[in-house]
């Protein structure tokens, strides 16, 4: 009898944990629920409260989730840069996101001719000699200048959603506490050289994730589920793919995050460069601007950048003088103490 009543007793709290694990779920559900809709509903806010004639759109989940909602509000010129004879992905994922939302979609593939020019803008503009920046940011400038040319006063852009939900590959194996402050850290050092170089042209620069209300309640999202396991791999961004998962296509919804270089092409800049560039002038200049500037110039592409970054500077270590923070070690600019990367030069880590 004794044994009959210890299994009652048992069946009876094996169905009560059932329970309590079933309620569980259903709550972790209607929060997770709760979140994506909240994030649902301040992205229209903010997109509504930025919205612009026109978008740089890469196909990647930034821009396509501004398309989808900007597009129920205003007819959108759509504009997508890639470079010539090299691989650009971001052009078929924007068409994609073009012909779902009937957006007005341009696609303009720029050559040498054209890469020359923009990178003395950028460089002008920005002040920067780093390779990764330069390549990047010459895909926007092209594409602003393409907008610009077809009219376009205001153009919008999917800045600081990777910084707000982790979206860097660099995020992904990092235990929570420091992801929280390599987060926090980010938060209060984000630069976006798309404002400045729409500034540049005289294009108004509207940045929807950037929106006070959106950051406010991104920044306070558990960083739990902005890197999060789905499919097999490692997600940044996870509670932000969630959140338009069905509104999107899976294709975008999925698709892994690529810098700009990437998805236009401009990983190619390094190949060019260094077929321009003779070793002989190179070891030659790599020499004199290190005896005179005391810059490390690291390779071709490095050495362009800076000579066009000299044509219209001084050193950095004069221009950056009296700037506070610490010492480059490559090209003795000055660095903000929470950085482990040079803005100015690229030099990593620091």
């Amino acid at each position: 009898m004794g044994e009959t009543h210890r299994n009652i007793r048992c069946l009876k709290y094996a169905r009560l944990s059932n329970i309590v694990v079933l309620e569980q779920r259903r709550l972790l559900l209607n929060s997770l629920e709760d979140v994506c809709a909240q994030i649902r509903l301040l992205t229209d806010k903010a997109v509504k409260r930025n919205l612009a004639d026109g978008i740089l759109l890469s196909g990647g989940l930034d821009t396509s989730i501004l398309a989808l909602v900007a597009s129920k509000y205003r007819k959108l010129a759509a504009f997508t840069v890639g470079f010539k004879n090299a691989p650009a992905p971001d052009i078929e994922y924007a068409k994609l996101i073009a012909i779902r939302f009937k957006i007005n979609h341009q696609i303009h593939v720029f050559d040498e001719e054209e890469m020359f020019p923009a990178i003395r803008n950028v460089v002008k503009t920005l002040k920067v000699f780093d390779p990764m920046t330069v390549r990047n940011s010459v895909a926007i400038y092209i594409g602003l200048e393409f907008a610009k040319e077809n009219g376009v006063k205001g153009v919008m852009t999917g800045d600081g959603l990777d910084e707000l939900y982790a979206g860097y590959s660099w995020f992904f194996n990092m235990n929570e506490r420091e992801l929280n402050a390599r987060l926090a850290n980010m938060w209060q050092s984000m630069e976006f050289t798309f404002v400045p170089m729409a500034e540049s042209l005289g294009i108004e620069s509207k940045v929807p994730f950037l929106d006070a209300e959106f950051k406010a309640f991104a920044m306070s999202v558990d960083s739990k589920l902005k890197v999060k396991n789905e499919r097999g791999q490692i997600w940044g961004k996870w509670i932000i793919r969630k959140s338009f998962e069905g509104l999107l296509p899976d294709e975008i919804i999925w698709r892994v995050k690529a810098p700009i270089e990437v998805g236009s092409g401009a990983t190619k800049f390094p190949q060019f460069f260094e077929a321009k560039i003779s070793d002989e002038y190179f070891n030659e200049q790599v020499k004199h601007h290190s005896e005179k500037d005391n810059v490390l110039i690291r390779d071709k592409e490095h050495l362009f950048y800076y000579e066009v970054f000299r044509s219209f500077f001084e050193s950095p270590a004069k221009i950056f003088s009296d700037v506070q923070g610490k010492l480059c070690p490559q090209c003795k600019s000055k660095v903000d103490e929470r950085s482990n990367f040079c803005r100015i030069c690229g030099a990593y880590p620091i």
